[in-house]
């Protein structure tokens, strides 16, 4: 992931003079630009000489249900707006475009396929996007300083897609699958067989992979509660081993309270039913957290 050490200015110009508009993003130091462009204002950037360049870009969609990933579609142009009009009329699932360029033009059809390929590469590993390409990109072959360059490039594509609401190459929590940080995550013991582990992140909170769910639920199971459960469960996020409901995969909750209430099966304060290793509730962790701060 990009270096946090150092503060970053962003300047975002607005072109349209609307935030649902088109939008240029710079960042301090460095000489790529990123364009998000809304679907339907592709017809509109006709006339932007930058954008006719070599460029690797983002197509992004939304989720099509609760408990389903948004899209991206990752992929390098030699003619940024050509093949932009060109996804208007073949790829439907797409709203939003987030193109990267190089100010002084030294991007060549090299680069352009590494970036692509890593950009690729790092949000699969992330995981929280669903990736439409058709295929893998494949690898381009450059020296060790381009490739130096252009790993350098992609930090900066990782910082300004963030910033923008994209969480495409985030990974959604940072721990091993076989082993288990006790004072970096929290537990959770409930009747009917429900363990769960997990962790709170900036969006949301985030089960581990391994978190044991209760076979049955509570007459007053809320609806909301049992609709993402049954999804969970149809799409495979929690699958059947042995006598036990189990997630298969880590997954992002919205909250900890609709975490720990799919996983206890009934109606829960996530933030008294999650427990750190000494014993204290998410409560009175985030308290603490706060006073020291």
């Amino acid at each position: 992931m990009y270096n946090k050490q150092y503060a970053k200015t962003i300047k975002l110009f607005l072109m349209d003079a609307d935030p649902e508009g088109r939008m240029m993003c710079e960042l301090s130091n460095w000489n790529g630009k990123a364009y998000r462009i809304p679907r339907g204002k592709v017809k509109d950037c006709a006339d932007r000489a930058d954008l006719k360049s070599t460029s690797v870009y983002l197509l992004f969609g939304k989720t099509e249900s609760s408990t389903s990933k948004p899209k991206v579609y990752i992929g390098e142009a030699e003619n940024a707006v050509n093949r932009l009009a060109q996804h208007v009329s073949k790829k439907d699932f797409w709203n939003e475009a987030v193109v990267f360029i190089s100010k002084d033009d030294n991007l060549n059809k090299a680069h352009i396929k590494y970036l692509e390929s890593r950009l690729f590469e790092i949000a699969k590993q992330a995981g929280r996007y669903d990736l439409v390409n058709d295929n893998t990109p494949t690898r381009s072959a450059i020296s060790e300083s381009d490739q130096a360059e252009m790993e350098e490039f992609i930090e900066y594509v990782q910082i300004l897609v963030n910033t923008m609401g994209f969480r495409v190459f985030e990974p959604l929590v940072r721990h091993t699958d076989d082993i288990f940080q006790a004072d970096d995550g929290l537990y959770l013991k409930g009747a009917r067989g429900a363990n769960g582990r997990g962790k709170r992140v900036a969006d949301g909170f985030v089960v581990f992979t391994g978190s044991e769910v209760t076979k049955d639920t509570v007459p007053s199971f809320p609806k909301w509660a049992q609709l993402i459960r049954d999804e969970l469960i149809e799409g495979g996020v929690i699958v059947t081993k042995g006598e036990s409901l189990v997630f298969q995969q880590d997954y992002l909750f919205s909250s900890p309270s609709s975490a720990a209430a799919v996983i206890m099966g009934r109606s829960a304060n996530g933030l008294k039913e999650w427990k750190d290793s000494t014993g204290r509730d998410l409560a009175s962790v985030e308290e603490v957290e706060i006073k020291e701060a």
